[in-house]
């Protein structure tokens, strides 16, 4: 259906994903999804160009859920758009949050922890800059996101 095909393998479970997709269409909510990626205890975290409010928030990699798109062909997807890596596989489902767009439609964001083929090179095409932050450290994300990786990290 689409140019992108992928078939990462998925430790998680496919049935995680598929109850998971089942319910934002049951809960009429729009889905995408935030990806966690670390290497030797740190996270990746995208970097935009553009200021918000004074400061820059970082961002997981993440990416909107097309009509009729498996959740783990938009994980792999998403990695591989915004950052060149190559998902091998969806490893846990890390958390979720709900929010309204800027349209005033409800959202639902799902995060995914994966591993890659490699963490190099990384090759962005929405963004400005990338850094990899300890997840022990200060993480200068949105509150919903620092609940994400404060969930991730206590999982691992």
């Amino acid at each position: 259906m689409w140019d992108f095909e992928v078939s990462p393998r998925q430790s998680i479970g496919g049935s995680v994903l598929t109850e998971l997709q089942a319910k934002a269409e049951t809960d009429a909510v729009a889905l995408r999804i935030g990806v966690v990626l670390e290497n030797n205890g740190a996270v990746l975290l995208l970097e935009r160009e553009e200021y918000v409010a004074g400061r820059r928030p970082l961002n997981l990699p993440g990416t909107t859920v097309r009509p009729g798109e498996a959740l783990a062909a938009a994980v792999a997807r998403a990695v591989l758009e915004e950052t060149g890596l190559t998902v091998t596989d969806i490893t846990a489902h890390v958390g979720s949050f709900d929010y309204l767009d800027n349209a005033g439609k409800p959202v639902r964001r799902e995060h995914f922890a994966v591993e890659v083929a490699n963490v190099g090179p990384i090759r962005l095409t929405n963004y400005g800059g990338y850094r990899w932050i300890p997840l022990d450290g200060e993480l200068p994300v949105t509150s919903s996101i620092h609940r994400i990786l404060t969930a991730y990290g206590e999982r691992r």
